[in-house]
């Protein structure tokens, strides 16, 4: 957070007792576009807040949210989400479960609930590659499709379909996992026999953690053609084959086909998240 290119220090603020910490909430608008030059200047985001247990009850976090976002209006924000900030969001949202009381404060300050990803796994402990799906690559190769590592000349077109065709922040997550080191064999792409680039597979984009799956994209013409099976599980034999026990991954938009696909595989939904956003009032005197 504090080496975010965004970090402002007017937008965390931090309750104190007695020298110690008890609680905190942290907004941020962009300062830096996160894709070409949009600076999203009427969103801010809150990516946390928190109230130790101890100071609770006292409505802290109600005071700790209402200063955050008072800062955004501020700085012109109309609109507030909660908490889905790219590119440094702690989690895709609030656990309702988990945090019932942090639901209910969010609630009350007008934030509605605007999508509920879910964070997966499974266990890679006994995994096989299904014969179907081993079946189903023989021949998609024997058609002259490439199904395997991403090689130096795949870099631009994949980071040009992940960014244009899937999200920004997909490509920067590529990019950026590239420089600091990623092995390329940690990406399997698609290619059909003209040569194009249609889909890919990959694990260990983040901070060089194995067990932590994707990010995953088929293009909408090669979607139901079994290519999106196809990368998935040959990214979880290559995950078993550098000693993964698990794979694991925090976000699959609920009702996908993406999250159908990851449940016939054998993943299975581990927390829910609300990605929730308010409308920020002007300041007093603006219309």
């Amino acid at each position: 957070m504090l080496l975010d290119r965004n970090f402002d220090a007017n937008g965390l603020v931090v309750a104190e007792a007695e020298g110690r910490v008890v609680g905190a909430a942290y907004a941020v608008r962009r300062r830096v576009a996160h894709d070409g030059d949009d600076l999203q200047p009427a969103t801010g985001w809150i990516p946390f807040f928190f109230v130790r247990p101890e100071a609770r009850g006292r409505g802290l976090g109600r005071e700790l949210v209402t200063r955050a976002i008072t800062w955004l209006g501020e700085c012109g924000v109309r609109e507030v989400v909660f908490s889905s900030y790219t590119p440094n969001y702690v989690l895709p949202g609030l656990d309702e479960a988990r945090y019932p009381e942090a639901a209910s404060l969010l609630r009350s300050l007008g934030f509605t609930v605007v999508e509920r990803p879910s964070a997966m796994d499974r266990s890679l402990t006994s995994y096989t590659m299904p014969e179907d799906v081993r079946a189903r690559i023989t021949a998609l190769r024997d058609e002259g499709w490439y199904l395997g590592p991403a090689r130096d000349d795949d870099l631009v077109p994949l980071i040009r379909i992940a960014g244009e065709a899937f999200n920004s922040d997909w490509a920067r997550a590529i990019r950026e996992g590239v420089v600091a080191g990623l092995p390329l064999e940690r990406i399997v792409i698609a290619k059909n026999p003209a040569g194009e680039v249609l889909g890919w597979a990959m694990h260990g984009t983040y901070e060089g953690v194995i067990e932590r799956f994707g990010p995953f994209g088929v293009l909408p013409e090669s979607r139901g053609t079994g290519l999106g099976k196809a990368l998935l599980h040959l990214t979880l034999e290559r995950m078993v084959a550098l000693g993964a026990h698990s794979a694991w991954f925090l976000w699959a938009d609920e009702g996908s086909t993406a999250s159908h696909l990851y449940e016939k595989t054998g993943f299975r939904v581990t927390r829910t998240f609300a990605i929730l956003s308010a409308p920020v009032p002007a300041p007093k005197g603006e219309a």
